[in-house]
């Protein structure tokens, strides 16, 4: 601790921001466009078996053990909604991403950069597992030639 250190600043912790409104508009946008591409759509209403999915995916999102932290949900490592919901997310979810891009394309882009950040995080918590494997390796093998030299 400094003599300045009272008269600079405090650090303000880093905010935790809630991003789950607006991963929900990003779903209910991009359902809109699937259904009214694949399906018979009333206007702007969604059909029922759209609108049976999505309500679903929106509860479980809503209890999602992650909290208001949790992952963009096509790269969340468990996922909330079931085998079957899961599957048809993923599809309505990859089959509109060029309709996306061309209806609402910043929206698109702030997704897909937060999908690659998502991916780069696993891969550096991967790294961090390989690196404490290898380690671990590394100092039996030391230990089984330490014993044998005595």
């Amino acid at each position: 601790m400094s003599i300045f250190s009272r008269f600079l600043p405090k650090r303000k912790p880093p905010e935790i921001k809630n991003n789950i409104p607006k991963e929900k508009e990003n779903i209910r946008k991009t359902f809109g466009i699937y259904c009214g591409k694949h399906h018979e759509k009333n206007g702007s209403k969604l059909c029922p078996r759209c609108t049976a999915l999505l309500a679903t995916i929106f509860t479980k999102i809503d209890r999602c053990p992650y909290g208001i932290t949790k992952p963009i949900c096509d790269r969340c490592d468990r996922p909330c909604f079931g085998a079957k919901a899961t599957q048809e997310f993923l599809t309505i979810m990859q089959g509109t991403q060029r309709g996306m891009l061309l209806r609402h394309p910043i929206m698109t882009i702030k997704h897909k950069l937060a999908g690659m950040g998502v991916d780069y995080a696993k891969h550096q918590q991967q790294k961090k597992l390989d690196d404490k494997v290898k380690a671990r390796e590394k100092a039996a093998k030391e230990r089984v030639k330490e014993r044998k030299k005595k």
